[in-house]
């Protein structure tokens, strides 16, 4: 299905839960790698994809399509990636990437291949970002999505989002190079 189908669809209610399948069946695990990438927890990560597709199923009838359909629900996916990161790290009452680094660490015991260090090594290094940060950074270079589809997604201007991730791959960088 277009967008174009998906929101001639949407005039019609009863054509909610058929379309809301659709987005399912084609969007979960796309938008699961993505939270996952932001909350590293795989239980949590399930938890946030959940509230995520339940945030879309009751906003479904709202999508215009003024921005794109996937623009839309990793809007709603980032959004409720760094609400949740947020009320963990104020319900914890310590560092979020420290928090983080001990879940990526718990999550990736038993490590024996070189490829699963160098993964373990970038995801250290994406830590060391804020959570906004690491969002643009993962949408950008995970996600391949260009500057403008991101400004829709985070609403942050394109200039903002541009100095954000130059300053996220510098971080990145300087966390490699020193281990």
């Amino acid at each position: 299905m277009t967008d174009t189908e998906i929101i001639e669809l949407l005039k019609d209610p009863q054509n909610n839960e058929r379309v809301f399948r659709f987005i399912l069946k084609t969007y979960k695990e796309k938008i699961y790698y993505h939270v996952r990438k932001m909350v590293i927890n795989h239980d949590d990560a399930d938890d946030v994809t959940q509230e995520a597709f339940i945030k879309i199923w009751r906003n479904l009838d709202k999508f215009r399509g003024d921005s794109k359909l996937y623009t839309w629900l990793f809007r709603i996916a980032t959004n409720e990636s760094l609400t949740f990161l947020s009320k963990k790290k104020n319900d914890i009452s310590i560092e979020n990437s420290e928090y983080l680094s001990d879940e990526l660490a718990a999550s990736q015991q038993g490590i024996l291949m070189d490829e699963d260090a160098i993964q373990l090594k970038l995801q250290k290094a994406l830590l060391t970002l804020s959570d906004k940060q690491r969002a643009i950074f993962n949408l950008k270079y995970f996600e391949a999505l260009s500057y403008e589809e991101i400004s829709e997604i985070t609403d942050t201007t394109v200039g903002g989002l541009k100095a954000m991730y130059h300053l996220a791959v510098k971080k990145i960088e300087d966390y490699l190079e020193k281990n």
